[in-house]
């Protein structure tokens, strides 16, 4: 019996899909896959990308921590953040990357001074929308660019 797949945010509802065959799955712990009758689990999400795969196509998802249950072939992803890959603004997230790196950097110094895990946590989030878009697109290697 195919999976059934929920992934939501606490913002809104990202994928619904029944007959779900594979679930590539980013975890705190390495990449697992999920096919259908898979034991019963419970574990945290990291940075990185989900691949849905069903009968009818593939859906690849941005996904940026959280929890994910299985049970009884019922999969629900709760996801701190979540795009699907044609959701990826890539200009927007090549300059979210970019002022998170020179804010690292001391380039760019915000009002207070530079929250150094939020520029961390922005400069990692960027990258994966980045990788995923990028990976999705049919781009040569998924990297970022080098360019400031």
């Amino acid at each position: 019996m195919p999976l059934s797949l929920t992934v939501v945010t606490a913002q809104r509802s990202i994928l619904q899909q029944e007959g779900v065959m594979r679930l590539i799955v980013p975890t705190e712990d390495g990449q697992i896959t999920v096919l259908p009758s898979h034991a019963a689990l419970m574990t945290a999400l990291a940075e990185g990308e989900m691949v849905v795969r069903w009968n009818g196509g593939e859906d690849a998802i941005a996904i940026h921590g959280g929890f994910m249950q299985v049970v009884n072939d019922e999969v629900n992803v709760l996801a701190d953040a979540a795009e699907r890959v044609e959701q990826i603004d890539v200009a927007r997230a090549e300059a979210a990357r970019a002022r998170a790196e020179a804010r690292l950097a001391g380039r760019e110094v915000p009002v207070g001074g530079v929250d150094v895990l939020r520029a961390q946590l922005a400069l990692a989030r960027s990258l994966t929308r980045l990788r995923v878009a990028r990976r999705r697109s049919g781009s040569a290697t998924g990297a970022p660019s080098s360019r400031p």
